[in-house]
């Protein structure tokens, strides 16, 4: 193998590790944790960032539905006051929301870990 090909790969594998990881100052918790956390619901708020018919399909009772692709526009909207607990299905597309909010300043925020797949609290469907 040559140089010029292990650059390439290591490239790559860089790439896909700062993809996956969360940006440093981002908490990774687990379902369960989340579950924990949010019996002291107050200054918390957990955004869901998967597509609509997925948050309809079942989410988090109380999250707020905003879909990856509008994270960033919706910033405005979104208190940065409050700890920010981000989920998906499994915590890469939280990851990269991750990225976004701390991009924008947000400080107090967690990556579910596992996401819905590790969910065992209540599911609201609608």
């Amino acid at each position: 193998m040559d140089w010029l090909s292990v650059a390439l790969l290591g490239f790559l594998i860089v790439f896909i590790l700062y993809r996956i990881l969360p940006p440093r100052g981002v908490k990774k918790i687990s379902a369960d944790e989340l579950q924990e956390a949010m019996k002291q619901a107050k200054g918390k708020q957990i955004i869901d960032v998967r597509e609509p018919k997925e948050y309809r399909n079942g989410h988090i009772q109380g999250a707020r539905n905003i879909p990856l692709g509008q994270v960033k526009s919706a910033v405005n909207g979104i208190p940065k006051d409050k700890e920010t607990y981000l989920v998906c299905e499994s915590g890469f597309r939280s990851s990269q929301a991750a990225r976004i909010l701390k991009k924008e300043g947000f400080q107090n925020l967690y990556n579910v870990s596992g996401g819905m797949k590790r969910w065992k609290g209540k599911i609201i469907r609608k």
